[in-house]
């Protein structure tokens, strides 16, 4: 049996958390677009509007908004205003790069500290539309989302930023057209 380095086996921790956040917040948009429409059907035709469908979607909305907030972070899809960095020298564009990263990673350990402790405090409140439901249940994202995105941080700080996967998945795909001969845009017979 092989070992791996820790930078490999941290790397290989980091894809399978970062695809599990993928997961969840694409379960999470997926529900959100099932639940919208229904309310509207209950609301518009049966005339009769259900009052979870709008409380459901305002809590998925949160699941989608931290923990897809982390994927998208170590996906570098997030928005990036890099205008100013980029006429850096490279040595002053590392620096800059470095601040930008530990910015990044105070706030998602504020996100861990300060939304542990918004659990904490709401998690014996109930909603009125789900009252077995807690709270504090449904702020578990933002600390949650702020541990992947801190562990996302950790990744690009001590071994860089991770590989180019959808790059590689364009290429992989635009490569039977340019065999082709065809201009991006035209299908293959």
């Amino acid at each position: 049996m092989t070992r791996l380095p820790m930078a490999a086996l941290y790397r290989k921790a980091m894809d399978v958390l970062y695809l599990v956040c993928v997961w969840i917040a694409g379960l999470a948009l997926v529900l959100i677009s099932a639940v919208i429409p229904w309310a509207v059907f209950t609301r518009y035709v049966l005339n009769s509007s259900a009052s979870w469908p709008e409380r459901t979607a305002v809590l998925l909305t949160i699941v989608l908004t931290f923990i897809g907030t982390a994927a998208c972070y170590r996906a570098q899809l997030h928005m990036n205003v890099s205008f100013f960095a980029a006429m850096l020298p490279p040595r002053w564009r590392r620096w800059a790069d470095l601040l930008v990263e530990l910015l990044v990673g105070a706030m998602a350990l504020f996100m861990v500290v300060y939304g542990a402790k918004l659990v904490e405090a709401t998690w014996l409140n109930s909603i009125d539309e789900f009252p077995e439901l807690s709270v504090g249940v449904t702020y578990l994202p933002i600390p949650l989302g702020g541990a992947a995105l801190l562990l996302f941080v950790i990744e690009r700080v001590l071994i860089g930023s991770p590989p180019d996967h959808f790059a590689e998945h364009t290429e992989a795909a635009l490569a039977p057209i340019e065999q082709a001969g065809l201009p991006p845009g035209q299908e293959v017979n």
